[in-house]
């Protein structure tokens, strides 16, 4: 059995989890108030910076020429497209440039961000790989899920639904599931177990990520 066929039971329960949050319920159905859909939306910004941070890792750490390629393009693309089309999107919100460069991280996006550099800068190739996938896979079944129930009325959240069910996002998730498939092929049991717990612990925090902007969480102290 492929590696990522062996997470999908554990992956469709936590993307369950996700889709039953008011937060995404919400969003699908077009009710969602656009006060934690902006805080989210300050809060991506904030998380693709080290996501792109991520890719630079990915980068330097692919093991063939190939996969380096790819994930240089990743990096290139985060940072010089899809930071601007995310400055586009957050204007649809009135919210600013200024604004989204002063987002200060939420607890939640700052540990859910800080797990992610750590592992790629810490972990194996295939560590990297296994927690990058739940961002991917989660928001592209998310999208699909409330795609098939029918696309809400406000066209500003029909778009999130659309750009993340869509034909380049599916084709960037299932490319990685496919890496981290040729990664596990050839790892020992014990690396399998840990490319388990790197998934796992990402997707919990895509459930926190959403849950954090429903309650716009904030620092308690300081």
């Amino acid at each position: 059995m492929a590696f990522v066929d062996d997470l999908r039971p554990t992956a469709n329960d936590l993307w369950d989890d996700i889709v039953a949050h008011p937060m995404v319920s919400q969003l699908g159905a077009g009710t969602l108030d656009t006060d934690p859909f902006e805080y989210w939306v300050r809060q991506d910004y904030v998380y693709l910076i080290d996501y792109s941070r991520v890719f630079a890792h990915g980068a330097a750490s692919a093991p063939t020429l190939d996969h380096m390629g790819t994930f240089a393009e990743l990096l290139h693309e985060t940072l010089n497209t899809e930071m601007d089309l995310h400055r586009a999107y957050a204007a649809e919100f009135d919210i600013s440039e200024r604004d989204l460069e002063e987002t200060e991280a939420s607890p939640t996006t700052q540990a859910y961000t800080d797990f992610l550099v750590r592992t790629a800068a810490t972990g194996t190739f295939g560590d990297l790989v296994a927690a990058l996938l739940p961002c991917m896979w989660g928001f592209n079944e998310t999208a699909k899920r409330l795609e098939a129930d029918g696309l809400p009325d406000d066209e500003r959240y029909a778009e999130w639904i659309e750009t993340y069910a869509g034909e380049e996002f599916s084709t960037l998730t299932e490319w990685c599931k496919d890496l981290l498939n040729e990664v596990a092929a050839d790892a020992t049991a014990s690396d399998r177990e840990r490319f388990r717990d790197r998934f796992v612990t990402s997707a919990r925090y895509e459930y926190r990520f959403w849950d954090a902007a429903w309650r716009q969480e904030t620092w308690t102290v300081g």
